[in-house]
């Protein structure tokens, strides 16, 4: 199996392609979506797209950690952490399902 990454150069390349913009308008937009994306969840906030998935920003308490070396126990601090759940739609299409009703090759 071959690993690709999508960048945000193809992203834009994908822009470009579908909607006719220039680009530079291309990847100006693809910036925004993401530079709000970022700003939406810097400030706490869900982010859902629809038949995509939903991202989130979860709180960590302090809690006891071990090294997996040595074998003490140390601190770990509190921290946010990012969370993705895939909707069931992007579930069924990464398994070679047919997605649910009302879903649209579009969406």
């Amino acid at each position: 199996m071959t690993t690709t990454t999508l960048t945000r150069a193809d992203l834009t390349e994908a822009v470009f392609q579908a909607v006719g913009l220039s680009r530079n308008e291309s990847a100006q937009m693809v910036e925004d979506i993401l530079e709000e994306l970022c700003s939406a969840l810097v400030r706490g906030e869900t982010v859902k797209l629809s038949s995509f998935g939903t991202f989130a920003v979860r709180q960590k308490s302090q809690r006891m950690g071990r090294n997996p070396k040595t074998g003490d126990e140390v601190p770990i601090a509190p921290r946010r952490v990012l969370v993705f759940r895939p909707s069931h739609v992007l579930k069924a299409v990464i398994n070679g399902q047919t997605p649910p009703d009302g879903y649209d090759e579009a969406d």
